[in-house]
């Protein structure tokens, strides 16, 4: 039974472009932005006919609604919820999208053949091309004896493999297609380093060079040891934003294909509306934290 199952923490190469391994993860983060990119197209197309307002139209007009009303909840300035909103509203979609994705019918079951053969070859010839070219001043006798040496022992190391690895083990690989990018910690630190990084701009935007006295300040040793903790937690909230958001995506993603392995029918129904949850507040509380961050670093120490 446990051989239908096919879970993989890490995200999975799908094919490779000039040296660049495209991997599930990113495939479907690439479709993601693919469908807010169209859908952003179309609303501001069925945005000129004001007579007759649409669906889309309306849909647009909510979402945008609703995210502006809470990044002014928070910050209380017009000023400041317009130079937050454009990044707190394309976390939360993009988040929000990824993890609902996961749930879509298809999503972890179509797969695609991928040869891992050819990939590891290939990975051989360019070890073997870099150190061709690091041993350019080798004697030429040293080289073919070397060259001789490795041949044998890939030789003995070739039939020894194939005396011990099963046949079964040899050829394609089935690999999903599509993978929630949430659910790669790669793209989560990726989102983690983004939001961490730019409430540091924010912060010099409006405090300048007085936006790094949280940091280092001598005015008391104890001033001092909380601008080294202020350090530390700028780091820690990268890791804590990463794990966070790929601990519960992941972990979700494993409780629906355990449920729909042992009880394909009727079981797993409560379990995705729980994920639809769980999805949404993510987003939601990746969202909010950065935005509290955001407006944390505009205002100076002394009004906190």
């Amino acid at each position: 039974m446990a051989a239908g199952l096919h879970i993989s923490i890490s995200a999975e190469r799908l094919l490779t472009l000039g040296g660049l391994n495209i991997t599930n993860s990113m495939f479907t983060s690439v479709l993601v932005s693919l469908l807010l990119i169209s859908f952003a197209i179309i609303t501001k197309f069925k945005l000129k006919n004001v007579s007759k307002p649409t669906v889309i139209q309306n849909f647009a007009e909510m979402i945008v609604e609703a995210l502006h009303g809470l990044v002014h909840g928070v910050t209380g300035d017009l000023k400041r919820t317009r130079l937050f909103f454009p990044f707190i509203s394309t976390f939360f979609l993009v988040i929000i999208l990824n993890n609902w994705l996961g749930l879509i019918p298809g999503v972890g079951t179509i797969k695609l053949l991928v040869n891992e053969e050819a990939a590891k070859v290939e990975e051989v010839s360019q070890t073997e091309k870099a150190s061709d070219h690091s041993n350019v001043l080798v004697d030429s006798v040293q080289a073919s004896e070397a060259v001789a040496t490795e041949e044998a022992i890939t030789l003995e190391t070739e039939e020894a493999t194939q005396e011990e690895t099963p046949s079964e083990h040899s050829g394609p690989v089935a690999v999903p297609i599509f993978r929630p990018g949430t659910a790669d910690i790669n793209t989560t630190i990726s989102l983690a380093l983004i939001s961490i990084i730019v409430t540091q701009i924010f912060g010099v935007k409006y405090l300048k060079f007085g936006y790094f006295k949280k940091f280092i300040n001598f005015s008391s040793p104890i001033m001092f040891f909380v601008g080294i903790l202020e350090l530390i937690s700028e780091f820690a909230k990268i890791i804590s934003f990463a794990f966070r958001l790929f601990g519960n995506i992941f972990a979700g993603e494993v409780l629906l294909v355990v449920m729909a392995f042992l009880f394909p029918v009727i079981l797993p129904m409560p379990f995705y509306g729980l994920e639809l949850f769980v999805g949404f507040i993510q987003a939601l509380v990746f969202s909010m934290l950065t935005l509290v961050f955001f407006n944390m670093a505009t205002i100076s120490h002394e009004e906190h």
